[in-house]
């Protein structure tokens, strides 16, 4: 087995074990160089597997942190609010909304809307805090023709609610993408992100029944906290 390989397993062991718990700092890569008797290239190895298994976080100006490997599943196929979610989940939960407007479509909004340039849009941003902590930042625009009115407290509740109960609307399907950014200026202003260095955001454009495209949003996560989970069948 590769040096860097038995390292990873020590190290994987000692957080299993609880001996090093969730939000421990480790050794850094020079004083793991020193215990472990080997080369930095090596540890740094290591340390990039326990990364990728998801047992750590690298911190900018913080080195490596043990993270909780008990992270919310988000199911990523499925169409679900935030309310929802954090029902499901049976999590403490609430909403804050930091914008709520009227704009008019630019480029990228007659793009993913399908609208015409100046189009009046929703924009809606929420963050969203589960035990305390600010960690998704939902920033949603929808087409003014199917979303005719919305208020604040709507926002603060659950809009889908709204638009399947009050407003009949049949919410159908969605297109989505999954990337990594590194945080914006806004994502850093309304989000705790305790250092983290990079951001899960799913973009969505979401249908109704007749096909009608009437929702953009982007989802953005802080990455310690979710799973992103999804079901597949092999078709043949």
């Amino acid at each position: 087995m590769q040096k860097y390989l038995t390292i990873y397993h020590e190290l994987v062991k000692k957080i299993q074990s609880n001996q090093w718990p969730e939000s421990t700092k480790l050794p850094s890569e020079n004083e793991l160089t020193e215990i472990y008797s080997t080369s930095r290239e090596t540890i740094r190895k290591a340390l990039n597997q326990l990364a990728q298994d998801g047992y750590i976080q690298k911190i900018r100006g913080k080195g490596s942190v043990v993270i909780d490997t008990n992270k919310f599943d988000f199911p990523v196929s499925g169409i679900v609010s935030f309310k929802e979610l954090a029902t499901n989940l049976q999590l403490p939960a609430n909403t804050i909304v930091n914008e709520l407007a009227i704009v008019e479509a630019d480029q990228e909004l007659q793009s993913k809307l399908n609208i015409n340039l100046r189009d009046s849009v929703w924009k809606v941003v929420r963050a969203r805090k589960i035990s305390g902590e600010k960690v998704i930042l939902d920033k949603d625009y929808f087409n003014k023709d199917y979303v005719p009115e919305l208020t604040r407290e709507i926002c603060e509740d659950s809009i889908y609610d709204y638009l399947e109960n009050q407003l009949e609307l049949k919410i159908s399907f969605a297109r989505k993408e999954i990337v990594v950014e590194e945080p914006s200026e806004e994502d850093r202003a309304l989000l705790d992100l305790e250092g983290y260095s990079n951001v899960v955001v799913i973009k969505s454009m979401v249908y109704l029944e007749d096909t009608s495209l009437f929702q953009y949003t982007e989802s953005r996560h802080r990455p310690d906290k979710f799973r992103f989970v999804d079901f597949a069948r092999r078709v043949k």
